[in-house]
């Protein structure tokens, strides 16, 4: 690992009086030499002042410096205060700050000067985030982050982002892929004593090169898709489908009885979901009627319709049916499959627990695979902790005490809040951009785009941790319902008759009745009064669960009423995938 020391990972650069300033995270204010007059002068000075981090990795590289403008910084430097091309959202190629880069021996990636710049020169890099361009826009996805408008606070919630996650490098998805690469990268120096020179080799345990993705699991836009019809591109028997469940159904007459509608909120559900998970590293290789094997990561062809999922009593331990009433684990409508179809190895493998003979009839398997995504799983989890601790909300805290801490949460710190809004969606759209789709014209529908030479361009990835968020939160369902049977306590004798079942599913949010108006009211429990291990539980922890809202049985049924999925709007009564939760 590299011994350098460095000063600060990034500064925000302001001009005041004529002069610019830099604000490093520590809250130090640095005079930035009178000659830094352009670009091409702040970024040489970036790397002589020694801004940058070191790695991840033992062997990983270095982070550059990351330069952060301000609107009079980017005046100072002769850049223009908006990008004319909203289009392309860039500078023009024959703007005098290109050529001025040009002939100071500066290079830029192929996305040119934009509000998120990589500069490029003597093997050293230095990246540029100009903020009247909108480097902290919402299509960022950094959360609230662009109303910080003071220089040096600014400086200090980078540079905690920057401590607690990396180097800030573009949106929040594109943080939560270069992250993958920072704890794995994917090859490493070595000397080669034949050539007397240094060479990369892959890592082992690391996505080291791009492959393609299996038949199924290509979007329509791939090559590989191209002979697809358009039938076959809706049909589960050809793509792969593995989605977050969106459903909602009628309450029973009992269950409308119930004054209140509850909706738990899985923290970070897709982070939980990469916790463990084991997933191809490696290309596919396709088999007709294997076996099925839990430990495979891959997609499978199985015919699950007609199947009938089932459970262990708690008590008798004799197998029982699921309601009727009960989403299917197996569709992201919650409808139950009618035919064969693909799905991800977390799916089957929750197939198997529900009691159901899993016979494949063909797979696009990975022999070679591993947990890729533990080390980015911890590192975003304990930056996700660490911050809801900023904000007074503690692993140590009872239920009570904790939801009462969630409910004020939006009252604490703003630049705290748009921290964690930052790492949560660094979660989130890393996982989603592992699926990006092409951006811009290409020659034709079925050509290639840049994305696909990213070892990390890996849909069976995401798919695989969607399925297994999907499957978890079902699971814990299943727990809630089977441990709500002959219990009084949920919503009186017909729960103790037909237990305790799910009114609507919007992704990581599911509802309930509940005669309580308050997310406990829901969670299933021992003897002891203590959370039922495999349940449903509420906490601060990934997997665990926050209250989303609570809203009157009646609204409930009013949102039925107008077919809209209450689970997306039972927060405070707004749209909570629209506004990124």
């Amino acid at each position: 690992m590299s011994e350098t020391n460095y000063t600060a990972s990034l500064v925000v650069l302001d001009a005041a009086d004529g002069s610019l300033v830099a604000h490093r995270p520590d809250v130090q204010r640095i005079d930035v030499p009178a000659e830094v007059t352009d670009l091409p002068a702040a970024a040489s000075w970036a790397l002589a002042y020694g801004l940058g981090a070191r790695p991840l990795s033992e062997v990983g590289e270095d982070f550059g410096p990351l330069l952060v403008l301000t609107e009079s910084a980017t005046d100072f430097l002769g850049l223009p205060g908006r990008l004319d091309d909203r289009k392309r959202l860039r500078i023009s190629d024959d703007h005098p700050a290109v050529k001025a880069l040009d002939e100071a021996g500066w290079s830029m990636s192929r996305a040119g000067l934009n509000a998120w710049t990589f500069l490029y020169q003597n093997r050293k890099e230095v990246r540029v985030a100009v903020v009247p361009w909108g480097a902290f826009d919402a299509h960022m996805r950094w959360g609230s982050m662009d109303r910080i408008t003071d220089p040096s606070t600014l400086a200090y919630t980078l540079g905690l982002y920057a401590e607690r996650v990396m180097t800030p490098a573009g949106s929040t998805a594109g943080c939560g892929l270069a992250l993958m690469e920072a704890v794995r990268p994917p090859s490493r120096l070595t000397y080669d004593r034949g050539t007397r020179r240094m060479r990369r080799i892959p890592v082992p345990g690391s996505l080291s090169a791009a492959v393609d993705p299996a038949p199924p699991e290509a979007i329509d836009e791939h090559p590989l898709a191209a002979e697809r019809t358009r039938e076959e591109s809706q049909s589960p028997e050809h793509v792969l489908n593995e989605e977050a469940l969106a459903w909602y159904r009628e309450p029973t007459e009992a269950e409308a009885s119930a004054p209140y509608v509850v909706g738990l909120d899985i923290n970070t559900a897709f982070l939980a979901a990469a916790n463990r998970l084991t997933v191809g590293l490696g290309p596919a290789e396709y088999t007709d009627g294997p076996r099925f094997d839990k430990k495979v990561p891959g997609s499978w062809l199985v015919d699950l319709s007609g199947a009938v999922p089932r459970t262990k009593d708690l008590r008798t331990k004799e197998w029982r049916p699921l309601p009727d009433a009960f989403p299917s684990p197996f569709t992201p409508t919650g409808q139950a499959p009618t035919g064969p179809a693909w799905y991800a190895t977390p799916t089957l493998a929750y197939a198997v627990e529900l009691g159901i003979d899993v016979r494949p009839i063909a797979a696009w398997l990975r022999p070679e695979s591993g947990g890729y995504l533990d080390l980015w799983h911890n590192r975003l989890r304990n930056a996700y902790m660490d911050t809801l601790a900023d904000l007074g909300v503690t692993e140590d805290m009872g239920e009570a005490e904790y939801l009462a801490a969630m409910a004020t949460l939006q009252d604490g710190d703003p630049e705290s809040l748009a921290l964690l809004s930052a790492i949560k969606q660094t979660a989130k759209g890393g996982i989603g951009k592992m699926r990006e789709r092409p951006q811009g014209k290409r020659p034709g529908k079925h050509a290639p785009w840049s994305a696909l030479k990213r070892p990390t361009w890996r849909p069976d990835i995401r798919a695989a941790v969607i399925s297994s968020a999907r499957t978890s939160a079902h699971r814990k369902a299943v727990k809630t319902w089977n441990a709500s049977l002959g219990a009084v306590d949920f919503l009186g004798p017909h729960t103790a008759e037909h237990g305790l079942v799910p009114l609507a599913w919007l992704s990581d949010c599911v509802v309930y009745p509940s005669r309580w108006a308050t997310a406990r009211s829901v969670v299933p429990r021992t003897a002891d009064g203590s959370p039922l291990v495999g349940g449903f539980r509420i906490g601060p922890n990934p997997g665990f669960c926050k209250e989303e809202g609570t809203r009157s049985m009646e609204w409930f049924r009013d949102m039925v009423a107008q077919k809209a999925n209450p689970g997306r709007f039972i927060k405070e009564g707004r749209d909570a995938v629209r506004d990124g939760e």
